[in-house]
């Protein structure tokens, strides 16, 4: 099982930034906070090619998890990054179904896996 989903995309990354953003309205969740994590980097002299974290959630999927295990909370929110490396655009998310291994006493059921796939939805078609 991988632990991550990602895939590569030909928009320029302001525009995959924004893409992914729409993308994560229109499954019905609400961007957070956008990390941009080569700025801050740079603000301490570290050069890096362009990295935003982009932070989402879903208030009812993230209440049911907390409810069946508190640690969960380290997972949260969701993440997906956008990245250039070797200048090709990536989208990268994190995969839910990975909850299971990490808190095996939660019976998390279906919803890892139900958001497993609205989170691969929301990278395929922001690509």
């Amino acid at each position: 099982m991988e632990f991550d989903y990602t895939t590569t995309t030909t928009k320029i990354f302001d525009e995959a930034v924004l893409s992914v953003q729409d993308e994560i309205a229109k499954a019905g969740m609400r961007v957070l906070y956008i990390h941009d994590v080569q700025k801050t980097l740079a603000e301490k002299g570290f050069e890096r090619e362009p990295f935003k974290i982009v932070e989402f959630c879903n208030a009812k999927f993230a209440n049911e998890f907390l409810n069946k295990d508190i640690k969960i909370g380290l997972c949260l929110p969701c993440k997906i990054n956008v990245y250039i490396k070797e200048r090709q655009t990536f989208i990268s998310g994190m995969r839910p179904i990975i909850l299971p291994q990490f808190f095996p006493q939660a019976d998390l059921g279906e919803r890892p896996k139900e958001i497993d796939q609205i989170i691969q939805n929301i990278i395929n078609n922001a690509k």
